[in-house]
């Protein structure tokens, strides 16, 4: 059965949203979302994806919720920005120097910073492990790698390596 559906989830999720953006469960919609469920594991087989370790799930949850608190915060500075209650505001790119080197855990940073209103994962160099990043309100660089490696750096490698 392994060797049929070696990414199990997968083959449902495709599956489902197959049906769902078919909306109808008339036999040849079916019949696609099978064949697609059969595919898309066969797919994922052939890049050989390494599998993700989690070593401490119980970090996720607390890193989720500062992920929120920062991401509220700075829509609310974005929004401060952007109706002109903050001038003198100064823009520009830092370089953090990064000790994660799990590239799931440098994934999630990524995503983490992209999606935080004000900031831009830019570039990271990996043999260095230097991150490029732009932010929006740069006020004290320090900070922001403070904020980096402490805020999210130091849980994401609890949680990966």
């Amino acid at each position: 059965m392994r060797g049929l559906f070696p990414h199990p989830l997968l083959s449902a999720g495709v599956f489902v949203a197959s049906i769902l953006l078919s909306a109808s469960l008339a036999p040849p919609s079916i019949l696609l979302g099978l064949a697609m469920a059969l595919a898309a594991p066969q797919v994922m087989r052939a890049l050989r994806v390494d599998p993700v370790r989690v070593r401490a799930p119980g970090a996720i949850a607390i890193l989720a919720g500062r992920v929120v608190i920062d991401v509220l915060r700075s829509n609310l500075a974005v929004g401060q920005i952007l109706v002109g209650r903050r001038a003198g505001r100064v823009s520009g790119f830092i370089h953090i120097p990064l000790d994660l080197k799990d590239r799931y855990g440098l994934a999630v940073l990524a995503v983490i910073i992209t999606s935080t209103p004000g900031t831009l994962w830019v570039e990271y160099d990996r043999a260095r492990g230097r991150l490029l990043m732009h932010v929006l309100d740069l006020v004290d660089e320090e900070t922001w790698v403070r904020t980096i490696k402490d805020r999210y750096e130091r849980l994401l490698m609890e949680i990966f390596e």
